[in-house]
């Protein structure tokens, strides 16, 4: 005779078939998610490992081609600005191995550097434009005229050109010795560029720059170097606008200077200064001014070629 009991104990035996069933087909889809899963963890670690050799791989052969042209790259500039003169001038991004390096190379070429003007952050500064103006006009040696356009950066070659290169017809100093060392001693005292002692002034200019510029106005800042290196450019017998890797975008003052065709048709621009082969451009770049030429040089899709003489060369 069928009882309640006996319903009471079939439901429960019931429920727990079913309770087994999903216990085991759970722990059956887990094991094989778990197998899957680990499977591909093994196969996507194994292509990280490939990836990070290929990697080390490039940069090692990168490292090495970089200083294989360190190495001959005093070679390569020997003779091309002997007898020339330059003043290098550094925007407040630009590193001091940098800086270094490139100085080396100049002399390496048998230039004459007649100092050195590294540029604060305050004369690329929008917010501090109408002070800029106002120290400019306060500094501007007798005999120098200003040029009309009034942002930043045309102001402040306006001023530092004339300080720092030689009348590109007389060959003369375009500023008494007094008014020069005035001039700089005020810009220094403003934050916006200090000089080395005893500069100076010289033929030609090399303008050292870092890459693509971040943050706030920084598409403000490289337009103000692009066009401060231009002036400089008009200053004197030529200037080079020499970035690295980066300063040919939108953001960096090189890449602001081949785009507009007032500045590209002077000045000249490297994009890849931190490296060997763009020291050695810039350099030879700078010879090419000297002769009244000008050109752009690097590895960017903008660049004419990697070294003057190589225009159209992939």
């Amino acid at each position: 005779m069928i009882t309640l009991r006996y319903h009471i104990i079939s439901i429960a035996a019931v429920f727990l078939a079913l309770a087994v069933g999903v216990v085991l087909g759970t722990s059956s889809v887990s094991a094989g998610l778990l197998n899957a899963v680990s499977g591909e963890k093994q196969e996507l670690q194994a292509q990280v490992d490939q990836l990070s050799a290929e990697r080390a791989q490039f940069k090692a052969q990168a490292d090495a081609a970089d200083r294989f042209d360190t190495t001959v790259a005093p070679m390569a500039v020997q003779g091309q600005l002997t007898g020339r003169s330059v003043v290098l001038i550094s925007s407040a991004d630009t590193g001091d191995d940098q800086r270094a390096a490139m100085t080396k190379l100049l002399r390496d070429s048998g230039a004459d550097i007649t100092g050195e003007v590294r540029l604060g952050e305050a004369l690329t500064n929008p917010d501090r434009t109408d002070q800029l103006r106002g120290v400019v006009t306060q500094l501007l040696p007798a005999g120098v005229q200003l040029p009309t356009a009034a942002d930043p950066g045309t102001l402040a070659g306006g001023l530092i050109g004339p300080l720092t290169l030689v009348n590109p017809q007389t060959g003369q100093p375009q500023a008494a010795d007094d008014a020069r060392a005035a001039a700089l001693s005020g810009l220094a005292g403003g934050g916006y560029a200090t000089a080395s002692e005893g500069l100076r002034p010289a033929q030609l200019a090399v303008v050292l720059t870092g890459g693509r510029l971040e943050g706030d106005n920084a598409a403000d800042r490289a337009t103000a170097l692009a066009r401060f290196a231009t002036q400089i450019d008009r200053s004197g017998q030529g200037a080079v606008l020499a970035g690295t890797s980066g300063s040919a975008d939108g953001r960096g003052a090189v890449g602001v200077a081949r785009v507009d065709p007032a500045m590209s048709s002077s000045l000249s621009t490297v994009d890849n200064a931190e490296t060997g082969a763009g020291r050695v451009a810039a350099v030879m770049a700078a010879r090419e001014q000297a002769d009244r030429q000008s050109g752009h040089y690097g590895v960017a899709s903008s660049a004419q070629g990697p070294v003057p003489g190589t225009r159209g060369a992939s």
